[in-house]
């Protein structure tokens, strides 16, 4: 049997445990306007996926939609995040906890990770077939494939039957095998069981869904599932195939199930969703923009258009001033002007607007306004960290005639070019923008899940952070903690082997009363075409501090970019704040990002890594235009599997969830999950914030024509 160390435990349940939190109030809070279609439409099983009870069915979710469960049946209970990752493709992870199924553990937990792809639709004659694999990159003790069939017949309805190899063939055999099955337990997990797939005996499974109600069903199953480990342990009496149940949908995104299971136990399940293409308020709340200003005619203001108003060397403070009250009131900020009789440079910040193509809209209106008519084009340029990032160049006839026209007509004539392009004029930055001061202190919840020694351990606080631009692109930052309560340092910390540093098994170690995230120097700069520096000094993160430099190497149409990063960091100490310990490392990556389309972002990042390992992480993201980002990532090196301990290797989930998606009014905030199913040595990159794509693309070309939607909102 696998052996489980506490630290894997901790691990493990650590980001999963806030996920399950974090969304499933948010599929409780915002599900009623969040999903156009009801829970009832796609049942999920107890393996918290499309299914009956513990069989699957070949039905899909609503493209893009997030599931959260937890179900419980005798011994076992199951945590489960799934995504409909395409229309006919999900993925689930799960986190299954199995009662007295070892000597070592009380409970028994497993990881696990599912795949569905539904490679036949319903039709009027036909029905949807799907195929899926269970626990497929896993120890392989919930391992399982299948291959499954579901049609509708009338409007309630549905009928299933599939063939199952592994678990799901070890009940009601068909007495044929497709060749032999590596039933080999995976010591560390983490690793592709590809020797299973498909092969072995073959079981039948089978069930219906009937629709009593609109909100009430009828669910019914012949399962091939034996739980052959279970009844031979004694914690489970297998007495019949044969699961009854029913469902109800609570809330139109929430449902529940009760069920008979085995002929020997009961069982209970919930279910929440939430769907990133259907946000809580429809279109937004926020406030309506200025409407534009329409030029008077060449009689009516003769100066205005003559251009003479700007005799006074280029600068007009009676302008600038009044456009950096405008500004503000919109949540853009003036960093600097050019004038000239028939050209406008706008350098601005967006600190409000998720939707840069909504900032640029309401700088445009605002524009018309506040420059004199011989003025006919502007040009804005967005600053991010003090750098210039883009230039959009509008022409101010455009903005007067298509104010009421659909905005692709506005995208048609709008240009997008790097500053460094631009003919140069004199810029006269506003007054009061530098030095900046910005504070905010927040509580913050740390939890660790599913310990052997305590089912929950948490850490509760307060957060404050600091920044302070001194100048363009120059700028000190800092984060601290203050923990108010907690047990999460009683937690043994410790690595499983001494193959490598504790660079991230040591985590626990940390968890000080008061904790200095973070304290680092910062200078940005865009010094060429397409071309833009970082280079961070200090206590970078919370287990390292020292120095990184960083270059990035992105066209503003391009829809890849290139980047490279290189530190020198040492390992800071346990409860000196400002003290370090013995180990140093040089570490890098080169990075390549790719947008592929169709809502779809991948990233290598090739390189060296905190523990001195050499590898590479690939990462690819769902990514929804409304600001939603949904993805995993994978991380291989040199490490051996079995020095890298379990799980194999690094890898995990991630979820970026913008705030303005549930409050319907502007802001640039998000929340982020990041969902490990361990966390190791191994791989460990520097958890450096502000890395350069990630404050460069948001207000590149491509990302704010993916949002042009909003110009005019």
């Amino acid at each position: 049997m696998v052996k489980r160390t506490r630290a894997a435990h901790r691990d493990a349940a650590q980001g999963f445990g806030l996920s399950v939190v974090v969304v499933g109030s948010l599929a409780v809070f915002h599900g009623q306007a969040a999903m156009a279609q009801n829970a009832t439409d796609t049942h999920y099983g107890f393996y918290g996926n499309p299914g009956l009870l513990d069989m699957p069915t070949a039905e899909v979710a609503p493209d893009g939609q997030l599931s959260l469960s937890h179900n419980r049946f005798g011994p076992m209970r199951r945590s489960t995040l799934t995504f409909q990752i395409t229309p006919k493709l999900s993925g689930s992870f799960s986190y299954t906890g199995t009662d007295d199924l070892t000597d070592e553990f009380d409970i028994y937990w497993d990881r696990t990770f599912d795949l569905s792809y539904q490679i036949v639709d319903e039709g009027a004659l036909r029905p949807a077939i799907a195929v899926g694999l269970r626990d497929f990159i896993g120890t392989g003790l919930l391992s399982s494939e299948y291959i499954v069939a579901t049609k509708s017949i009338g409007e309630r309805l549905k009928v299933t039957g599939g063939l199952g190899w592994g678990r799901l063939a070890s009940e009601n055999s068909l007495g044929l095998s497709f060749g032999e099955r590596d039933e080999t337990v995976v010591e560390t997990g983490g690793t592709l069981n590809s020797g299973q797939w498909f092969r072995g005996p073959v079981g039948t499974f089978g069930g219906l869904s009937y629709a009593l109600t609109d909100k009430l069903t009828l669910l019914a199953e012949y399962s091939s599932d034996a739980y052959v480990a279970e009844t031979e342990r004694g914690i489970l009496d297998h007495a019949s195939p044969y699961n009854v149940g029913l469902s109800y949908a609570i809330h139109p995104n929430i449902s529940m199930t009760m069920a008979y299971m085995y002929g020997d136990t009961f069982g209970f399940g919930i279910s929440g969703h939430l769907n990133p293409n259907n946000p809580a308020y429809a279109g937004g709340i926020e406030t309506a923009p200025l409407p534009v200003k329409q030029r008077p005619s060449r009689s009516a203001d003769a100066l205005g258009w003559s251009g003479a108003w700007i005799e006074d060397g280029r600068d007009a403070p009676g302008i600038r001033k009044a456009l950096a009250g405008a500004m503000a009131k919109e949540g853009l900020t003036l960093e600097a002007m050019s004038l000239t009789a028939t050209r406008a440079e706008i350098e601005f910040r967006n600190t409000r607007y998720p939707a840069h193509a909504q900032a640029l809209g309401r700088l445009s209106r605002i524009a018309t306004r506040a420059f004199p008519p011989s003025v006919e084009t502007f040009v804005f340029t967005e600053v991010v960290q003090g750098m210039p990032v883009q230039s959009t160049v509008i022409p101010r006839r455009a903005i007067e005639q298509l104010e009421f026209e659909p905005a692709g007509e506005m995208l048609a004539v709008t240009q997008f070019v790097d500053p460094r392009a631009l003919p140069s004029d004199p810029m006269v930055r506003a007054e009061g923008v530098y030095p900046d001061f910005n504070w905010s202190v927040s509580p913050y919840l740390s939890a660790t899940l599913f310990d052997p020694d305590s089912p929950i351990r948490a850490d509760l606080g307060l957060r404050g952070n600091l920044s302070y631009e001194v100048a363009p692109g120059l700028s000190l930052t800092s984060t601290a903690s203050l923990k108010l309560t907690g047990n999460v340092d009683d937690l043994e910390s410790h690595s499983d082997d001494d193959a490598l540093p504790p660079v991230r098994s040591n985590a626990a170690q940390y968890s000080n009363q008061f904790q200095l995230n973070s304290l680092a120097a910062n200078w940005y700069a865009h010094p060429a075409e397409n071309v833009f520096t970082r280079v961070s000094v200090g206590y970078l993160e919370r287990m390292f501090g020292g120095v990184a430099g960083e270059v990035l190497w992105k066209k503003p149409e391009n829809a890849y970019a290139i980047g490279a990063e290189v530190a020198y960091v040492q390992q800071r100490d346990y409860d000196d704040l400002f003290g370090f310990q013995d180990y140093d490392v040089v570490t890098g990556h080169v990075s390549g990002y790719m947008d592929f389309g169709n809502g779809f972002h991948g990233q290598l990042d090739v390189g060296r890594y905190l523990a001195e390992d050499w590898g590479a992480t690939l990462t690819l993201d769902r990514e929804f235009n409304n600001g939603w980002r949904v993805g995993a990532y994978a991380t291989l090196t040199d490490v051996p599997f079995e020095d890298f301990g379990e799980g194999s290797f690094d890898k995990g989930i991630r979820i970026s969830m913008p705030v303005d998606w549930f409050i319907g009014t502007p802001t640039a905030e998000t929340r982020d999950l990041n969902l490990n199913s361990l966390s190791r040595d191994g791989g460990a990159r520097l958890d450096l914030s502000g890395r350069l794509y990630d404050r460069v693309r948001d207000a590149g070309q491509a990302e704010v024509e993916d949002r042009w939607g909003r110009f005019w909102r």
